[in-house]
């Protein structure tokens, strides 16, 4: 045979070739004109085609099959080649294919119409890139085979009886063609040469039209449809279809489809063909196509390979709200995400690195505590009786102290709404803090709603989380903090406190929603009329409330860059603090050098340096003096400089340096004499002595910033 598909580069010789088990035989048998000649039993032993190998299986043919050419002289030699050899993902055996009858659906019409779908736009894929695939893939046209040979699914709804000739078989089908039930469109019947004739029946449900096929010889197909084309009929299915139902009429077409990239051709095609045949409209008008949660191999996660979160193991340690909210954080918007999984010991609690060897063991010994636990492969009642391990993810963690944290900050709000009624503000009267967070909020409540609308589900979670710990709870709670305990603040703060929770739950509810719904039902004892303006919230329960709505005219782009500039400084100092071991309720002296116009917008915060950071701003703008033992960040386009002289142990700190000092010349003379030595240098393999000299020259900084140190010591003496 001539063909392409022959492989020279492999050696010359003669191959077999099967069109009837293996795709590639397949083409070339249909190009060569070759018979299709089946040797397996449905039960992979081989049939009568295979002679005096009949009924052996596929296993001990082949070794037959060797020993038989050895005893004939034949086997000339035996070559071990590596093969890709698809294996079944549950029984871990080898697949075998064969050809056999099956079902199509004819789809040269079903898929021009689910292409124009796309191509006119009345179904949007995002991200775009993926509607490529689709359109290529359909382009094809190639028929669906949807007959399965299972024991669950739909069974096919068609009936076949033989008949003695065709001529019979043709009239058979004249026959019932012409009854009510086909004149209706409830029965079709048709001849599949030379003498079987097919009857399908609309309804399933009609059991008279199915007695009635039955009495008269007809069996009924035992082969059930494929499991995407049940799948296929799911949006309009559940809803009642073929029945006209008030659900179908309300829910279809639903507005967003949400599914991985694997299933673009599987299934999203398949339900758009299927919706436009059955109901006229597409299913969806968006295809949001999501990245996928890889481990830490960046292998796709499956029971099969074991390498899987259990969600209910992640909700067990962290809680449903982590599990949710750790997922949002963690996804991006078009790169798939990389997620290391570990076991978690149930005698100790010592987190487990999986690894491609240790995540199919049955049992496996933790390492900190020496007990053995089982995993998802335990099979035998021995390792059964073991504890067994969940299998979770440290990257949760993140989610549950964000959880912790907004819990806190409603209970510290809520313990000091006591006595709360509904305010009328001005809000251009109100202080500087509660115009800030009332302009972040309607800012963040804008982004956020514009993030989700595009699908950009990762980056809204972000502001939210970056506005619910950092600029609600690390600033403004800590703000509001001293003027809820002066009377005559107390009220006016009380309101603003109150309307920012309300509206950061509803922000927060799709993400969290239990824990926002647990806080919202504690909220609702103070009153219904919580958020600024007025307007009393008639839902008792979150889920059913409305979304958020930026108030325009609270934002203010000046007063946000004013605190953006002063939470930087704000982090510089906290940063300096931690790195000189300053006690925490020690007072920082500080300076600011920057630009005039940031002085202005930094001015107004001085007071919460004090109560934020415990730092006292000495100077704002420029031209000042740096102290002689002074710590100093940079940041946005700002030098903060911290005067640690009173900070410091200075005789202490003189000897310490001196031993310091003495150590790193002992080192460097060291590495210089070895450095010296030319028979060390020309014989040591070059990344050896380069390292030395990375050393040597990292000894030396070292050395100067010592030596540095000495001298501003001294001279503070």
């Amino acid at each position: 045979i001539a063909d392409e598909w022959a492989k020279p580069e492999l050696g010359s010789g003669c191959v077999k070739i099967t069109p009837a088990h293996d795709p590639n035989d397949y083409d070339v048998g249909h190009r060569a004109g070759l018979p299709m000649i089946n040797i397996l039993n449905p039960d992979g032993t081989l049939n009568a085609e295979s002679g005096k190998y009949q009924g052996l299986t596929i296993r001990k043919a082949r070794t037959q099959v060797v020993e038989d050419l050895e005893a004939l002289g034949l086997m000339v030699e035996i070559e071990d080649r590596e093969i890709d050899l698809a294996h079944s993902d549950r029984s871990k055996t080898p697949i075998e294919p064969y050809l056999t009858d099956q079902w199509f659906v004819k789809m040269d019409q079903l898929a021009q119409s689910a292409m124009e779908a796309v191509t006119d736009g009345r179904v949007r894929i995002i991200p775009d890139r993926y509607a490529k695939g689709y359109l290529d893939w359909l382009s094809e046209k190639r028929d669906w085979p949807v007959g399965r040979q299972l024991w669950w699914g739909h069974q096919i709804p068609i009936w076949t009886q033989q008949f003695s000739n065709s001529a019979a078989a043709r009239t058979e089908a004249s026959r019932l063609n012409s009854l009510p039930a086909a004149i209706a469109g409830d029965l079709r019947a048709e001849v599949e040469e030379p003498d079987l004739v097919h009857a399908c029946i609309r309804q399933e449900s009609d059991n008279s039209l199915a007695s009635e096929l039955e009495a008269s010889g007809y069996v009924r197909q035992e082969d059930v449809l494929d499991t995407w084309f049940s799948s296929a009929l799911w949006p309009h299915s559940t809803l009642g279809w073929p029945e006209k139902t008030p659900e179908l009429e309300y829910f279809y077409p639903t507005s967003t489809l949400i599914t991985s990239r694997d299933i673009i051709t599987l299934w999203v095609a398949r339900m758009v063909l299927m919706g436009l045949n059955n109901m006229g409209q597409v299913p969806f008008r968006e295809v949001y196509i999501h990245p996928k949660i890889l481990d830490g191999f960046g292998e796709t996660m499956s029971k099969s390979k074991g390498n899987g979160v259990d969600p209910i193991d992640v909700i067990d340690k962290f809680g449903p709200d982590a599990l949710r909210l750790g997922l949002a954080w963690l996804a991006t918007e078009m790169q798939d995400v990389r997620m290391p999984v570990q076991f978690e010991c149930p005698h100790c609690e010592t987190a487990i690195n999986q690894t491609k060897q240790n995540r199919e063991l049955p049992t496996i010994s933790c390492p900190k505590c020496n007990q053995s636990f089982s995993t998802q492969w335990a099979r035998t009642p021995q390792d059964k009786a073991l504890k067994k391990a969940p299998v979770v993810s440290e990257r949760f963690e993140v989610a549950r102290n964000f959880c912790n944290k907004l819990w806190n900050a409603a209970r510290f709000a809520m313990l000091n709404l006591e006595g709360f009624k509904p305010q009328n503000l001005a809000i251009d009267q109100l202080p500087l803090e509660d115009r800030w967070i009332l302009s972040r909020l309607s800012t963040t409540i804008q982004q956020a709603s514009e993030a989700i609308e595009n699908y950009h589900h990762s980056h809204a979670v972000r502001l939210l989380y970056d506005f619910a710990w950092d600029e609600f709870c690390s600033y403004y709670v800590e703000m509001a903090k001293p003027r809820l305990q002066a009377a005559t603040t107390r009220a006016q703060t009380q309101q603003v406190l109150i309307h920012v929770l309300d509206q950061l739950l509803r922000l927060l509810h799709p993400v969290i929603p239990f824990i926002t719904e647990a806080i919202w039902q504690q909220l609702a004892q103070f009153g219904a009329t919580r958020t600024i303006g007025g307007r009393a919230e008639d839902q008792m329960w979150l889920m059913r409330s409305e979304w958020p709505t930026p108030n325009l005219s609270h934002q203010d782009p000046t007063m946000e860059a004013q605190f953006a500039r002063f939470a930087s400084v704000l982090g510089a100092l906290r940063e300096i603090r931690s790195r000189q071991n300053i006690p925490p309720k020690a007072e920082l002296p500080f300076t600011v050098t920057c630009d005039s116009a940031t002085a202005t917008l930094l001015e107004p915060m001085a007071p919460f340096f004090k109560s934020l950071a415990g730092a006292l701003p000495t100077g704002l703008g420029s031209g000042f003096a740096t102290p002689d033992m002074a710590a100093t960040a940079s940041v946005e386009g700002m030098e903060v400089t911290v005067d640690l002289g009173q900070f410091i142990d200075v005789e202490a700190e003189l000897v310490r340096n001196q031993k310091l000092f003495e150590n790193l010349s002992k080192q460097i003379a060291g590495k210089q004499a070895k450095l010296g030595n030319e028979s060390f240098v020309s014989r040591a393999p070059v990344e050896v002595v380069d390292k030395e000299r990375a050393s040597l020259a990292d000894l030396q900084q070292q050395l100067s910033t010592v030596s540095t140190a000495l001298e501003k010591l001294s001279a503070s003496k």
